[in-house]
Order: structure tokens, then sequence, then C-alpha cells
């Protein structure tokens, strides 16, 4: 019931109706042939008693006909081909017998209308055709040799009505089968559109897990260093080592933690607000745990910064300050902020030089800056300066219905 309502909600109808595949097609259709097959029969019996002196008496042969146009529609879902040709051939032989009127072509178009719609076309319009025309041989040319003995040629106003009636049969089909392909893109594009949502997030996830863990290692595996080199030493100094070591991990397995339960609980809200800028002062701390000074310098009036650019801004100088910490001989690293009224804008500088070939950081590292700041229109540019050290600078956009942006409209005259 509830793919069924699914299905309704998207505006497209219940696959029992369409024989589209799946679920349903698995299954034989017992419950609409039943009730298809009760029609025929009672319809046909109300029919022989109005054609009583033109047409033959339903007998056991006609029932048994009836009864295999409509039992061989079990298979109008796996089989579309056979239900159709047989339910086409029972009917044709039950006219040709000089039976009533009646039902029985209605599981004619039932066969035509499954065939249709699963994309049997040819094969739906070959035997409904052939209906149309042994009903044309039996009623013009063969009445004379087949029962009744009374029968007499039909009229050809009568033919124009059959044919009326196939024409109107095969046009519903058309119309379903068009809409089911229609219906069918639709669903491939509502599932393209949740893949490309899914892989979005799991790339926002290993951008997240990444930024974390390379600079909660990072600072870990300096600040082991040192307290391997100063265990004996000098102890003092070893256990603030350490210290910084416990408060690094315990803070990444904190942001993992928030991390993998968001991916768990997909919709749900955080438990804990994302870091911002505002976190920026417990950034330069670490940072100088793992011997790092650095300076930050503001320019402009911080107003509401929206999570999203707030976010990503914070990873940027993380990853920034990570990739100094690992790759530049530098121990000093400056990071200039600037808030306009529409943008942020990110500086961060060391003196270097590069300790080995990736100045600057690995690829993983500035790929994932740059996505960032793709991801809110933004852009990004990394580089060695001229002195020898290395520069980031990025610029992050803040939408124009933010609260900071709207607060400088309106100041602005």
């Amino acid at each position: 019931m509830e793919e069924q309502r699914s299905h309704w909600a998207h505006g497209e109808p219940p696959r029992w109706l369409t024989g589209a595949p799946g679920h349903y097609a698995a299954r034989l259709p017992w419950p609409s042939t039943i009730l298809l097959g009760a029609v025929v029969m009672v319809g046909s019996t109300i029919a022989a008693r109005g054609q009583m002196d033109e047409r033959a008496p339903l007998d056991i042969f006609a029932r048994l006909l009836l009864f295999l146009a409509v039992a061989v529609l079990l298979l109008r879902h796996r089989h579309p081909v056979v239900a159709v040709f047989g339910s086409s051939a029972a009917a044709m032989i039950y006219l040709a017998a000089g039976y009533p009127y009646g039902p029985v072509f209605l599981a004619v178009a039932v066969g035509c209308f499954s065939a249709v719609v699963s994309g049997h076309r040819r094969a739906a319009w070959t035997a409904v055709g052939m209906v149309w025309l042994g009903h044309v041989l039996v009623a013009h040319w063969l009445y004379r040799w087949l029962p009744p003995s009374e029968d007499h040629v039909a009229a050809w106003g009568q033919e124009l009505g059959v044919a009326a009636w196939v024409v109107a049969i095969i046009a519903a089909a058309e119309f379903v089968r068009v809409r089911r392909e229609q219906w069918e893109d639709q669903r491939a594009e509502r599932q393209a559109a949740e893949q490309r949502r899914a892989d979005e997030e799991r790339l926002r996830m290993a951008r997240e897990l990444h930024d974390v863990l390379a600079h909660s290692i990072s600072v870990i595996n300096v600040q082991s260093s040192v307290g391997l080199a100063l265990l004996d030493s000098d102890p003092e100094q070893a256990r603030t080592a350490l210290t910084t070591i416990k408060a690094a991990s315990k803070e990444a397995l904190g942001e993992v933690r928030q991390v993998l339960d968001t991916l768990r609980t997909p919709g749900d809200a955080p438990r804990a607000p994302a870091p911002g800028l505002d976190r920026l002062p417990e950034l330069v701390e670490q940072a100088a745990g793992a011997g790092l000074t650095v300076t930050v310098e503001t320019d402009g009036a911080r107003g509401a910064v929206p999570p999203g650019a707030d976010l990503a801004a914070f990873r940027i100088v993380q990853e920034a300050l990570t990739n100094v910490v690992r790759h530049s001989g530098s121990r000093t690293a400056r990071v200039r902020i600037g808030y306009g009224p529409a943008r942020i804008r990110l500086r961060i500088d060391d003196e270097g030089p590069a300790t080995d070939n990736d100045a600057g950081g690995s690829g993983n590292g500035l790929a994932g800056m740059r996505e960032r700041a793709a991801a809110l229109g933004g852009t990004i540019e990394a580089g060695p300066r001229a002195d020898g050290g290395f520069r980031v600078c990025a610029e992050l956009p803040l939408p124009s219905d933010s609260p900071g942006v709207a607060a400088y409209k309106e100041e602005t005259p």
C-alpha cells in the first residue's frame, strides 16, 4: 500500500494498471482477472437473452471459450504477447461459432491494452486486427457455412462500429503507453537527482573528515615527535606535548562523531553547531601547541555569516595552517580575514621554505579547499610566493538574503 500511495503521490498510476515491470509484474493479476471473468460471464448471459433469435445459444463450449479468453489474461504482465493472441484467438472462435456478441470483446481489449503499454505494439495491432478481419470474413462470407443455420449477411455499418471500437482501444492503450514512458523518465530523473544529492553529501562528509583528521593528526604527529625527543631531557615539556595530543585527539573524536551522527541520521539537526570563524582562537592555540605562531588580522566588522560560509572559511584556514605545519619550514603564519558587505576574504601566508616537494600541501588538501569555495560560488588561489613562502587566498560570497548583507544594504544610502 505504501508503494501504491507513493506512485499516486508522484502522479503515477499503480503498476497493476500499467503492467509495469517490477513487484506487481512478478505476481499473477488474480483479483482483476477474476473480476473481469465475472463481468464477461454475466454480461454474455444477459447479452444472449437479447439475441436469442439471431445468434446461437450459449452452451458449454461457449462458456469454455469465454473462460479461456479471460484466463489467458493472467499472463498479461509476464507474457503480454501470449495473452493478447490467446484472448483474441478464443474470441475469434467464439464469434465464428455464432455465439452472441457481448463482453468477450472486453477480454480482447484488456489483452491489447496490456500488450501496448508493455511495448509490444505490433503484436497488439496484429491480434486485434486478426479479430476484426475474422469478424468481417464470418459476417460477410463464411456465415453460410457456420452456425447459426439461419444467419444472414451483416450490415457494413456494423463493421464500422467494430473498427471504431478497435481504434478506441488502441488509442487508449497508446495514450497510457506514452504516459508510462513519461512516468519512467520522471522516475529516472528523480532517482538520478537523489543519487546526485547522495554523492554530494558523501563528498561533503569526506571533506569534513579529511579536514578534521588531517589537522588533528598533524598536530599529534608534531607533538609526539617533540614528546619523544624531550622525554628524558625535559619531562615537563614532554608532558605538555602529551597534553596537547590528548586535547587534539579529543576534539578530533568529537568532530568525527558529529559527522558520523549526521551520516547515520540524515536530515536530523546536528547535536553541536558546526565550527566557524568564531573558533579561530582555538585553532591558533592548537597551532601554537604544534610549534606554529599564528598572527590573526581582521579587516571590517563581522556581521551575521551564514553557517555554510562560516564553516567553509574555518576549514580553509584550518587546512592552510595544517599544510604549514606539515610542509613548511616556517614556524610562523599570518591569517588575514576581511569582512565585506557581500563576501569574506581570507589570506594565509607563511614564510617557507617548503620542507619537501609538496609546497603548500598535498593535492587533496588544496582540492578540498577549492571544492569548498566553489560550492559557495567563491574562488581560491594557492601558490608559492616570490620570496619562497606560500600564500592561500580565498574569497567566499555571502548570499544576498543573509542578515549581514541585508543590514549593509539598509545602512547604505
